[in-house]
């Protein structure tokens, strides 16, 4: 397969959109509206960056808008089975071209581990896809045991995707999340993960930090150091040394270099973040990146030693769709 794999793509359905907005995300994260999605439309896309498959996942605000009483755990259940199903028959359609990473309903834990196991072994998912916290809950909280056990017993490939953080109203100072607090709570998560033991706990899963490892490059160092003084070091470089990164967002100019003074090539893959980034500006950024002298020896395309064929050997295929 020629063209790259592009790790960080979503989509959205017209009822998952109704949803949103009924729950009061019509602004999502304080952007401006929810865009518009189709298979069609993102193949366009594909086709004018360079792209031969796109594994698909449902954005922030997630399927979960609030608490965790019965009634708010039975409609996130519902509305992950929703997308879920959709993504699917999206993937039957067009099985070399997209992916799936499918939507768990957490924070409720016994509803997120009915449909973790539904995902792969009916529909069939090539991931999961999990926020970087669930309503203000981060992923270490032990309350989630269960949920990371059973994605590290099926080696599961996990697509982090950051949401707005416990306390937003007050830091992002009345700017849409995606700004500024995204890169924060990418880089909260992942750190909280390494420094607390959970990564060397659950050794298994494979995961995909997004936006270029957002803040992480600047604060590796540091966050190294002040474990040492702290008494409890920890190995915060070879712990990010073992994720994988995307390149959604802006990583030229600066934060491609950053990532790569902290991790392999090998350890990077394509993202568009088709459609909350439009695609003219998808384009201008897949272009900016082909011409990056950076990126001469990484392989975002699937093709054999890549790291999209290590994680999604699904889509790492000859086969090609018209």
């Amino acid at each position: 397969m020629t063209g790259w794999l592009d790790v960080h793509a979503h989509y959205l359905t017209p009822h998952y959109a109704e949803r949103c907005r009924a729950a009061g995300h019509a602004m999502p994260d304080g952007m401006p509206a929810l865009p518009d999605w189709s298979a069609d439309a993102a193949v366009e896309v594909m086709a004018m960056t360079g792209v031969a498959a796109a594994v698909l996942s449902v954005s922030s605000p997630g399927v979960h808008f609030a608490g965790d009483s019965l009634t708010r755990n039975q409609a996130a259940r519902d509305l992950a089975r929703h997308v879920n199903d959709e993504g699917a028959q999206v993937v039957a359609r067009r099985p070399s071209r997209f992916g799936l990473a499918a939507t768990l309903p957490l924070p409720d834990v016994d509803g997120a581990l009915a449909e973790l196991a539904r995902a792969f072994d009916e529909l069939g998912a090539d991931a999961i896809t999990l926020h970087t916290n669930q309503n203000g809950r981060y992923l270490t909280d032990p309350a989630f045991g269960p949920v990371l056990a059973e994605l590290d017993a099926r080696a599961a490939v996990v697509t982090l995707h950051p949401t707005s953080p416990p306390g937003w109203e007050r830091t992002a100072l009345g700017r849409p999340r995606p700004m500024v607090e995204f890169l924060f709570d990418t880089t909260r998560c992942v750190l909280d993960l390494v420094l607390s033991g959970t990564l060397d706990r659950y050794p298994h899963i494979r995961w995909i930090v997004p936006h270029a490892g957002a803040v992480l490059p600047v604060l590796a160092h540091r966050a190294a150091g002040m474990s040492f003084l702290t008494g409890d070091p920890v190995d915060v470089l070879s712990a990010l040394g073992r994720l994988y990164y995307d390149l959604a967002g802006v990583p030229l100019p600066v934060a491609l270099d950053g990532l790569l003074a902290v991790v392999g090539p090998d350890r990077l893959l394509y993202g568009s973040d088709f459609p909350f980034t439009p695609a003219p500006l998808v384009a201008g950024l897949a272009e900016g990146l082909r011409q990056a002298p950076a990126l001469h020896e990484a392989l975002l395309s699937p093709g054999p030693n890549s790291p999209g064929a290590a994680l999604f050997p699904r889509l790492a295929t000859d086969v090609e769709e018209p």
